[in-house]
């Protein structure tokens, strides 16, 4: 994962969100987006509540921050911070990638390196096969459409990709705005491919056929050996927080 440094999970207070390390409870009633210079404010009871580096919470499009601001509507007596994924997202984008769009940039290139996309399997044959039809036309499209050529290999030795295919990642990252760059960061590990990511961000994929495209292996040892309660919840987890990106960044426009 892009090294982003973390935000505290124990976030929100009147004033905004700061450590704690108690439950917060919730302290406002009505919830609102406000149009004011730099772009869109959340509202709570007419102010706007505050990053943990003490900044506005204020996104660039009334969509992006309708989004967040319902999820602070949502909240019940108690604020929970893992339900508020927006939130925490534009905060991340408002307090440390805007400081640092440039290393962010290089970690999700670096993704391309070592794309999930290009790593087929040496056997079982079907599941060559399967990965092979599904991942070959977003490599070509990868191609095609950002200037991005990877080379795929079969089994897991790593293939270094050249050097040019990297740096053309990077060049579209860094063209991105801090809200979309954090999105991306997120979306590149989450499906282990920068392509799927970028595709995903500009809507070339949903978040769901991202998310089922990134674990074609997975998915195949499922239908070899079944799949356990847990990790059954680890994936709808996963597989929601790609739905999520994609609302993020057609919020975004």
């Amino acid at each position: 994962m892009p090294h982003i440094p973390p935000l505290d999970p124990n976030v929100a207070a009147r004033k905004g969100f700061r450590e704690s390390e108690e439950r917060l409870k919730r302290f406002w009633k009505a919830v609102d987006v406000l149009e004011g210079e730099g772009g869109w404010a959340v509202t709570l009871d007419g102010r706007t509540p505050k990053t943990p580096a003490h900044a506005p919470l204020r996104l660039p499009t009334e969509a992006a921050a309708r989004l967040a601001a319902d999820e602070w509507a949502a909240q019940g007596e108690f604020i929970d911070p893992a339900t508020m994924p927006a939130t925490r997202l534009a905060s991340t984008a408002i307090d440390r990638v805007s400081q640092v769009r440039e290393a962010v940039a290089e970690e999700i290139a670096a993704f391309a390196g070592s794309d999930l996309l290009c790593y087929l399997a040496e056997h079982p044959t079907s599941l060559a096969v399967e990965q092979a039809r599904e991942w070959t036309p977003w490599r070509d499209w990868a191609a095609l459409e950002l200037g991005v050529v990877l080379e795929p290999a079969e089994g897991i030795v790593h293939r270094p990709q050249d050097p040019a295919a990297i740096a053309r990642v990077a060049e579209l990252a860094l063209r991105l705005d801090d809200f979309a760059l954090t999105g991306l960061a997120m979306a590149v590990p989450l499906l282990g491919s920068a392509v799927l990511a970028v595709a995903l961000q500009r809507g070339v994929l949903a978040g769901e056929a991202a998310f089922e495209l990134s674990r074609l292996d997975e998915a195949f040892q499922e239908r070899q050996w079944g799949v356990d309660a847990e990790a059954a919840e680890r994936t709808a987890a996963r597989r929601a927080e790609a739905v999520m990106l994609d609302r993020w960044f057609r919020a975004l426009g």
